[in-house]
């Protein structure tokens, strides 16, 4: 990234202040699509996870962080960095997959509501470069376990996984 001198906001001398060319704010800055990123390896079978749902355009993998029990991520087939760069019909695709998914873990868990989270961008939250939604559980007066690090047993995803399976059977 390219700086240059801009002198001080207030017009008196002193040190100079940096400030990004015009150009540079022209529209916001994005990466290109980095396929190794965690769910594109999961998409081509390279890394395991705990597949609840799957359609010709969608995934939906728990979560190996959750945040509450039943937390579901669904992730699009489609290469896309966040919505930004999504196509329209990846988007309507996930759409209506969270749907079906916020029904699932709501009859699954017999939540009070869900919770529909997506981020974009660093400074909006995203921590992995590949669109998804998490999809969570919720529960009146009980608030979402902190993102820790902390990763979930893996009985304990397969056994949730398995909730979730037998919900949407029965949607």
């Amino acid at each position: 990234m390219r700086l240059r001198a801009s002198p001080r906001v207030d017009g008196t001398a002193g040190e100079p202040q940096f400030a990004l060319s015009r150009l540079q704010h022209a529209g916001p800055v994005m990466s290109a699509y980095d396929p190794s990123n965690v769910f594109a390896k999961i998409l081509r079978g390279e890394l395991p996870s705990h597949t609840v749902y799957e359609d010709a355009d969608t995934i939906a993998i728990m979560d190996i962080m959750p945040r509450a029990d039943g937390h579901v991520l669904v992730v699009p087939k489609a290469a896309c960095r966040n919505v930004f760069d999504a196509p329209p019909e990846a988007l309507k695709s996930v759409a209506l997959s969270v749907q079906t998914l916020a029904r699932a873990v709501k009859s699954a868990f017999n939540a009070d509501g869900v919770t529909i989270q997506q981020f974009n961008e660093a400074a909006g939250g995203q921590v992995v470069f590949h669109l998804h939604v998490h999809v969570m559980p919720r529960f009146d007066g009980v608030a979402l376990r902190p993102h820790t690090g902390a990763m979930e047993k893996p009985d304990v995803l397969a056994a949730h996984a398995e909730k979730i399976r037998a919900a949407l059977k029965n949607l």
